[in-house]
């Protein structure tokens, strides 16, 4: 790759055609002021919309694959002056209230004074015809935030910081903004949600803060332990596990560059300052540690409080609940103890015997309560006891003001017996917020599928209190006559076994397997499945009944760039709303990425997007009920035509879509499999090779999460002790 000398452009940006939130990089077509082709400029790029004037200055490169690129080294927003960029800029959706029709309107009106005219007196937006005062008191105030706002964006922009971001810094710290960030700028990852370590450590660096400065070392160690929390982890061990698992210190040292001897001080201080809980050389983030001693405490006393044994006359009276004896072994458990677990795969009559349970906790005049932990998981938990199911959040309450439940230990819920569903997906600060707010006195009995995937938060709640030995347990294994007929649940107990699936197209109508050897045409296909051949064999609607699964994100066969695909395949010209490098259109299925309790929506919902207003940059997206979204906000939303497995956790699809190709080797486990599989109630189809099928059924290594919830149930912890050199 040749390097030319340092030149510099200035122009707008006509299209993005890639953005990686992660890390900035951007690939754009900047329209250069005396270029007569368009410039395809690279970089790490903080924040772009199409329309933006920019000066960049940089290099030429010549790409192996894609020609000749401008790489930038540094850019600054400039405003335009010509009357076409000024339209442009106006109507690019970064001043709310203008879109492209009013920003053609005002400019053909002020032509090249409309910005300075705006700047000094937005109040004369009404001599523009059809401008309504409403219009022009919104976008006046528009203005005005975004001028307050200018100088801290400069500032954050030049340090690689999005737009988004920098009004929510703005709004978290006014026109301290600066200030703060500059003294310290690890504090983002601490205050702002969505900034994380290694944004804020781009901007130390560029602010000239040494690598083993006390407070970056501290940020990074809560980085660390945040990123093991986002695999599922409760804590991270000081020390080595075992080759390829290295502990806090090892990785500590590694990621952040720094010598050994400065992480027992930075643990220190974070101890010292509740930024991090030590406990015999295991180090966990305060919620993480006290949610797993709450679960372990509230378990404990469920479990001393005494009840009375319970009759199950229940069966007498409903001929349809007729149970087999391991059935009936549940049954009489969940009547005789204060906690049980329900556990078993699909097919093994776990629904039939907790409507039994719950005929057995009414006829003993207890006051009941059932839950979930998504939205979709208790409606079905409603529809099949015909009772009222609840989620987690509602059952408690939750206040989305103070982000706190209101049951909690002060105030209980009003209950004797509580049925918990779909309980494998419960993580353990979920778990804890639960117990806390259930009465000595109640019953309590968790139902859910072991052999699943772990709960996508931290913890491995259900699987350590079946492992602990100390909680009774009771697991289904029988596959009744009436479910034997399903290939999905032959095939997924085959798969929980070991055993390949039986593949024969030709002697079922549930479960089918599709060979194709290239990536490109899993693609073609998975498209095709969704356009045209299941719509018209079942009549399922491709957005509402469909679902594709993917094992992975990236790659040619990964849910990103399924995505897209399916967005152009299924929902081609509709009015779309760009934002960074992709976009949302009308009538996309999308999924909420992030728990947004002041929305009331949280990871994992689905819905459509019903309306895009680009002057007022909302989107409004149905769930249950529709919702806004602002432009800040719509980083917590992902087109959701193909998800990964693991966010359809609790979820049901009439139909599913499953691409396993060998570029997923890495995700091609057992359990994943499993997962998928059984998230289809009418019909699945696998598309893919054997050999990734085979290398997904005979890979059983369940990945490690690092929790002691079984430990602690078992009464087998250490004591706390301080950290020290011995770390070493």
């Amino acid at each position: 790759m040749e390097l030319s000398m340092a030149e510099s452009y200035r122009g707008h940006i006509d299209r993005i055609t890639y953005h990686n939130p992660e890390n900035g990089y951007t690939i754009a077509r900047l329209v250069a002021e005396g270029q007569r082709e368009k410039i395809t400029v690279v970089g790490a790029i903080a924040s772009l919309e199409e329309g933006e004037n920019v000066e960049v200055e940089g290099q030429w490169t010549n790409h192996a694959k894609y020609g000749r690129q401008f790489k930038i080294e540094t850019y600054r927003l400039v405003y335009p002056t010509t009357l076409e960029g000024i339209k442009k800029y106006l109507g690019s959706g970064l001043i709310k209230g203008v879109g492209p029709v009013s920003a053609k309107r005002i400019v053909d009106h002020f032509g090249e004074e409309t910005l300075d005219i705006i700047d000094a007196n937005p109040q004369r937006l009404s001599e523009v015809p059809n401008l309504g005062a409403k219009r022009v008191d919104m976008i006046a105030e528009a203005w005005e935030d975004q001028r307050h706002v200018k100088d801290v964006m400069v500032f954050l922009q030049s340090h690689g910081i999005t737009t988004g971001y920098a009004v929510k810094i703005f709004k978290q710290y006014g026109q301290e903004a600066i200030q703060k960030v500059r003294t310290n700028p690890y504090r983002l990852e601490r205050d702002i949600r969505g900034i994380g370590f290694r944004i804020a450590d781009r901007i130390a660096q560029n602010l000239g803060l040494g690598k083993d400065a006390p407070q970056r070392v501290q940020a990074g160690i809560r980085y660390l332990l945040n990123q093991a929390a986002d695999d599922g982890h409760v804590f991270l061990p000081g020390g080595r596990q075992k080759p390829g698992q290295p502990g806090l210190i090892e990785r500590a040292k590694d990621i952040l560059e720094i010598n050994a001897e400065l992480i027992p001080p930075a643990l220190e201080a974070l101890r010292a300052d509740d930024g991090v809980v030590t406990e015999a050389l295991r180090y966990f983030l305060p919620p993480l540690y006290h949610a797993e001693v709450g679960v372990a405490s509230s378990v404990r006393r469920l479990l001393r409080t005494p009840c009375e044994k319970l009759l199950d006359d229940s069966g007498s009276v409903e001929d349809d609940l007729k149970l087999a004896p391991t059935q009936q072994e549940a049954v009489d458990l969940a009547a005789a103890e204060k906690v049980m677990i329900l556990t078993g795969g699909p097919g093994t009559g776990k629904t039939t015997v907790t409507k039994r349970i719950l005929s057995c906790f009414e006829g003993g005049t207890l006051k009941v309560a059932l839950c979930s932990p998504t939205g979709r998981a208790s409606k079905r938990l409603g529809e099949a006891t015909g009772r009222e199911a609840r989620t987690i959040h509602r059952l408690l309450e939750f206040q989305p003001g103070d982000g706190q439940f209101k049951k909690d230990y002060e105030d209980k819920l009003d209950v004797e017996a509580l049925i918990v569903d779909e309980a494998s997906m419960i993580d353990i600060v979920l778990m804890n917020a639960l117990l806390r707010a259930l009465p000595d006195t109640a019953r309590l009995v968790l139902v859910g599928d072991v052999d699943q995937l772990p709960s996508v938060g931290p913890g491995n709640v259900l699987r350590d209190m079946i492992n602990s030995g100390e909680v009774p347990v009771v697991r289904l294994t029988q596959i009744f006559r009436q479910e034997a007929t399903s290939h999905i649940i032959t095939n997924a107990h085959r798969i929980n076994d070991g055993q390949m699936p039986l593949l024969d197209n030709r002697e079922t109508r549930d479960f089918f397997f599709i060979e194709e050897k290239e990536p490109t045409r899993v693609v073609e296909v998975v498209e095709d499945l969704c356009a045209r051949r299941l719509p018209a064999h079942g009549n399922y609607d491709a957005r509402r009944d469909i679902q594709v699964l993917s094992p992975m994100y990236r790659g040619e066969t990964g849910a990103v760039n399924i995505n897209q695909r399916l967005q152009n395949k299924l929902n081609e010209g509709a009015h779309a709303f760009r934002h960074g490098g992709g976009e949302f259109r009308v009538g996309d299925k999308v999924m909420q990425v992030k728990n947004n309790y002041d929305k009331g929506v949280f990871n994992g919902d689905m819905g459509l997007v019903e309306h895009i207003d680009v002057d007022k940059q909302q989107l409004l997206v149905g769930f249950d009920a529709s919702v806004e979204y602002d432009v800040a906000d719509l980083d917590e939303l992902t087109l959701a035509y193909a998800i990964s497995t693991h966010r359809s956790q609790g979820s049901e699809f009439p139909v599913v879509i499953l691409p396993l190709t060998t570029q997923h080797f890495v995700m091609l486990q057992r359990n994943l499999l499993y997962t998928a599989i059984t998230r289809a109630k009418e019909m699945i189809v696998l598309v893919g090779t054997k050999q990734a099928l085979g290398m997904a059924v005979q890979n059983n290594e369940v990945a490690e999460r690092f929790t002691t919830l079984q430990q602690r149930l078992r009464g087998e912890v250490e004591e706390k002790v301080e950290v020290g050199q011995q770390l070493l």
